[in-house]
């Protein structure tokens, strides 16, 4: 018994050694990501919410294997164990849900097609899953099923055992669908319409299937009813082909899709043309190393570069490309604002409240082409609706809350200026339109606009929720106002009224508490407060979490706090507090609660985006080794290559940002600011190949679990001695060297601090 528990605690000491050993460097990145991160999720506890999906980076569609029910916002949980289909899937998370979605799933015996019925058993044993590849085995039909995609198509394989009854269900899903089979040309064509709001009435995802072998057998289903007819339209529609397959025999299909017309997915479908199923697969898997290349980390641990890659992986996912190319290659896309086709790029599934922090930032430095034809897609849902969207799905949605296209739009200007031509003037225009206007929804323009450009906050007794959420984020959303209108050479008159307006954050700072509290409409602080309690005047969050969101003006915070001891310690507080909360303004215990209170971090809720900057703002007080500190045990304590590997929401690749980000060494605490906070690096080595052929090259060669701290630092080979890098120091191509130690660095303090506004000449 002793020598068997010996043996067990030298093998499993062996193991968890072998975790920790350092690779060298990474040539194939795309072996690192686990697409499955973050799926072991439920609505009440958010491991990341996530899907493994298949696709390509910013792809129009995305595929999944799907194990909820049709219409749930899950579509795939780990936990799983069977599996209904197939899916093309838009859906950004399982809270905004999908839309023009439909459903591929082979069966053998009988042509099931309820989803129920049709399900089959599988293990993850049996899985394969990368971005370019996904495989499962399906146990009740013993069914091999394969998938590659293109950015507008999909590959499909499917190896069968010998029957005389084997099948393909196609499935267009409820709510409005269309189905036709086209048996002389092995062909299924249908639409969904299904989707979750934010569509115009004429909204349709036309789909083209194209199979390589002939048809025995042809149904179609009505709801319920399978039927002997090639062409059907109802509320749920499907297909049902059939035929005889020989063991191992492989029948495929290829699959495209348009939010134009038939004609488009047609032409959608020319991604595959007559390349073979490997050859898809290999571009697909070649696109990913392309992107993912980027970057090369050299000396982390294994697990460390499989959360690194597999959080890279998901920034380049969303905004997903809704754009077509027509017959003569012109760029078009359906409009999800008003329906109708025209020329230009469009983006969207992205939230404003989430990606604004570090998503977008990421994109500036390693995508800047893309983001500025995210910008010109921008200004033509501007021009389409009237409105810059705040959370776009694929239309205008109301959900979350603040002005936060304001630092989407200034930022990706400010860092490339004339570099891109897209008409800059027209989104200037459309941020003043937008601040100073409510929309259409309450979460478009700005909800409670009149109250505080008039009193300088939204009141917390006028009917409008999370009042002082809105305040303090349309204060950072007139600051990059502001910035903008500067670098455009606008009026000082016009530019001087949004400067003021950024200053509003202090209207509601309460020097009793030393925090940010809703305030009533006659100018009084509301009473009772309880700095604890989530939502009612923040959003899903508490005063705890909401009071840094000064991110333009971290040094005036300080000096409403008392100085940079008095700030400094608040924030240390954030960690050594109770995980309290007062769940009463939701009625329940939402997931974000249920995460902060089980991370073992305080008050510190990692898991959802208001207060992911905080940790980065002990160097504006001269501490930076706590940062430091922080960030490393966030990123050990709250990443896991996993899937349980977030620890809230993914939030379409704003959570893995702040992940990659730091683990280069810097983040953007304030967007619009154009200065990247210096953290602490991750890896020995990052050389990051930028699109404009510099590299950025950061050196920590001595950087270990133990040596977290930054001793000192250099910049293309000169002492640097500024607590953040400009991001024109990074675009230039640099080479910055960190020399790590295990112990914190008290004394070489940093001799100037980030930006803050109070301190602008």
């Amino acid at each position: 018994m002793r020598l068997l528990i010996f043996f067990s605690l030298f093998f499993y000491n062996q193991f968890i050694n072998a975790q920790k050993i350092t690779t060298t460097e990474i040539h194939e990145p795309v072996d690192f990501v686990n697409p499955l991160m973050g799926s072991d999720s439920k609505p009440d506890l958010s491991n990341g919410n996530t899907y493994p999906a298949i696709a390509l980076p910013w792809g129009m569609n995305f595929w999944t294997p799907q194990t909820g029910k049709m219409g749930d916002g899950w579509i795939y949980t780990y936990s799983a164990d069977k599996i209904r289909g197939f899916k093309q899937t838009h859906a950004p998370s399982p809270w905004m849900n999908d839309y023009g979605q439909f459903s591929i799933m082979p069966v053998t015996g009988k042509p099931v097609f309820n989803e129920d019925e049709r399900s089959s058993w599988f293990s993850h044993k049996s899985e394969t899953v990368k971005p370019y590849y996904y495989s499962v085995y399906l146990a009740d039909y013993d069914v091999t099923t394969e998938i590659t995609p293109t950015e507008r198509a999909a590959f499909f394989k499917f190896t069968f055992p010998q029957n005389d009854k084997s099948y393909i269900v196609v499935d267009a899903f409820n709510k409005g669908s269309y189905i036709k089979i086209i048996p002389e040309e092995n062909k299924i064509i249908g639409y969904s319409t299904k989707n979750s709001r934010g569509v115009p009435s004429n909204f349709k995802n036309y789909f083209v299937i194209q199979f390589d072998v002939p048809f025995e057998e042809i149904n179609t289903f009505s709801d319920k009813t399978l039927k002997k007819e090639q062409e059907v339209t109802a509320d749920h529609t499907g297909a049902v082909i059939g035929f005889k397959t020989k063991k191992g025999q492989i029948v495929t299909a290829k699959v495209a899709s348009s939010f134009i017309s038939f004609e488009q997915a047609e032409l959608n479908l020319k991604e595959i043309g007559s390349n073979s199923f490997e050859t898809v697969k290999e571009k697909g898997r070649e696109a990913w190393n392309k992107k993912l290349g980027r970057i090369i980390t050299e000396g982390g641990t294994k697990e460390q570069n499989q959360v690194f890659y597999s959080c890279l992986y998901r920034t380049m996912l969303f905004p997903r490309k809704f754009f077509e190319y027509d017959k003569n290659g012109n760029i078009v896309h359906y409009s999800p604002y008003n329906g109708e086709v025209l020329p230009g790029y469009m983006f969207t599934d992205t939230g404003f409240w989430d990606t604004f922090r570090a998503l977008f930032p990421l994109l500036n430095i390693l995508e800047p082409e893309l983001n500025s034809n995210i910008q010109e897609g921008l200004l033509n849902a501007y021009q389409e609706s009237g409105w810059l969207p705040e959370w776009g799905s694929p239309g205008l949605r109301n959900v979350m809350v603040g002005n936060n296209s304001a630092s989407v739009v200034s930022e990706a200007y400010l860092k490339n200026k004339e570099k891109y031509k897209y008409d800059i003037e027209a989104l200037y225009q459309a941020l003043i339109h937008g601040a100073n206007n409510e929309g259409p929804l309450n979460a478009v323009g700005r909800l409670g606009v009149n109250y505080y450009n008039k009193l300088g906050y939204v009141p917390y007794d006028v009917s409008i929720n999370e009042s002082a959420a809105r305040t303090l984020e349309y204060a950072y959303d007139d600051f990059s106002i502001y910035q903008l209108g500067k670098a455009l050479g606008k009026p000082k008159k016009e530019i001087d009224l949004y400067k003021k307006r950024s200053l509003n954050y202090k209207k509601l700072f309460d020097p009793e508490t030393k925090l940010m509290r809703g305030k009533l409409a006659d100018g009084k602080f509301m009473s009772p407060f309880n700095p604890f309690k989530w939502g009612d005047a923040f959003t899903e969050g508490n005063s705890w979490h909401y009071t840094w969101s000064v991110f333009h003006d971290v040094d005036g915070l300080i000096n409403l706090m008392g100085g940079k001891a008095k700030f400094a310690a608040k924030l240390d507080e954030v960690f050594s507090l109770e995980p309290i909360f007062d769940e009463a303004y939701y009625k329940e215990v939402i997931h974000e609660i249920r995460e902060m209170q089980i991370a073992n971090m305080g008050q510190y809720a990692h898991g959802n985006q208001p207060i992911q900057h905080m940790i980065y703002l002990y160097p504006y007080a001269v501490q930076p080794w706590k940062t430091q500190y922080w960030v490393r045990e966030t990123m050990n304590r709250m990443y896991k290559p996993t899937p349980d590997g977030y620890c809230g929401d993914e939030d379409n690749g704003q959570t893995s940002a702040w992940y990659v980000f730091s683990a280069l060494g810097f983040y953007p605490v304030c967007p619009t600011c154009s200065e990247y906070v210096i953290g602490a690096p991750l890896f020995k080595k990052v050389t990051i190949s930028l699109e404009n052929g510099k590299q950025l090259i950061i050196n920590a060669p001595k950087n270990s679990d133990q040596n977290k701290y930054i001793e000192k630092a250099s910049l293309n080979g000169v002492e640097y001695n500024k607590s953040f890098f400009s991001h024109q120091d990074l675009m230039n191509g640099a080479v910055i060297d960190f020399e790590m130690n295990n112990i914190e660095n008290k004394n070489g303090k940093p001799k100037t601090a980030p930006f803050s506004l109070s301190k602008e000449k």
